[in-house]
């Protein structure tokens, strides 16, 4: 692992992400970043100058921030949560014993999220195994930890998120990505059409289970992180009818802290051979 990264998980969080902040903003010299995140900014309605530059701080912070997270100890991370709101939700879905779909969107620090849930639950999550061998090692080390379980984003990964939702504890689903050709279906959000994933929507079809939203909020000044949780409102059978519900919640939560959005993922741009034109069932 280079040095660089070990020296720099053991910075301060103030100084990392002011260090992140910078980096952000100086990530705007590239033309096309620029425009992805301008263009995004402005089809959502949330465009102004200011945003712009509030956003590629918030990039940059999000991209810094990881190195300490994944490397620095479980329990000082912790600690970094300085408010949990709505974690009643959660326990009121364990009541339930059907397990917890786990709804984290690209909004705010995404792995705390799902390493302090860990801390209380157990939690199966996918994930895409990075090209570079020593970034595998530090994701993996970062978020195996509490009662994280992590697999791979194929036929026996979907079903390890199953057994975990039967045997009553969580499931992380990305709800907000582009999905792979024939996993998703054309959906509204963000007040575009976008080629979706509906694993979620499966997940909760079979098992029952109670989706819930979480976003991990960044503090201002490097204070810490403030976690989100949002319930949605009863789930109706097919994912195009549920979709409008799910993306209106995720949408509620992005309007609190937009510049926290990746606003540099490309989710609309369009996929070959898929729908062009929202609706219709997968």
């Amino acid at each position: 692992m280079p040095l660089l990264i070990r020296l720099l998980a053991r910075l301060p969080l103030p100084l990392n992400h002011a260090l992140g902040a910078l980096a952000g903003l100086l990530g705007l010299l590239r033309g096309r970043h620029r425009r992805i995140v301008a263009d995004n900014l402005r089809a959502a309605g949330y465009y102004t100058p200011w945003r712009l530059l509030a956003t590629a701080a918030e990039l940059g912070k999000g991209y810094l921030e990881l190195i300490p997270i994944w490397l620095r100890p479980y329990g000082d991370i912790l600690t970094w949560v300085r408010e949990v709101h709505g974690w009643e939700h959660v326990e009121a879905a364990l009541a339930r014993g059907k397990g917890v779909v786990v709804l984290g969107p690209h909004l705010g620090c995404l792995e705390l999220a799902g390493l302090y849930i860990a801390n209380r639950l157990p939690i199966t999550a996918l994930y895409t195994p990075p090209r570079q061998a020593w970034v595998h090692e530090m994701m993996q080390r970062g978020r195996a930890r509490g009662q994280a379980h992590m697999v791979e984003p194929d036929l026996k990964g979907v079903r390890a998120l199953l057994t975990a939702l039967k045997r009553n504890q969580a499931a992380w689903v990305l709800p907000d990505q582009s999905a792979s050709s024939g996993e998703g279906m054309v959906m509204r959000f963000l007040d575009r059409p976008a080629y979706m994933p509906t694993l979620l929507y499966r997940l909760h079809g079979a098992t029952g289970a109670t989706p819930l939203v979480f976003a991990c909020e960044r503090l201002g000044l490097g204070r810490g992180y403030r976690l989100w949780i949002e319930p949605l409102p009863e789930l109706p059978a097919g994912t195009a009818a549920a979709a409008p519900l799910v993306n209106g919640c995720i949408e509620s939560l992005i309007r609190r802290f937009p510049s926290q959005y990746l606003w540099s993922y490309r989710l609309h741009r369009e996929q070959k051979g898929e729908l062009a034109a929202v609706g219709g069932e997968p």
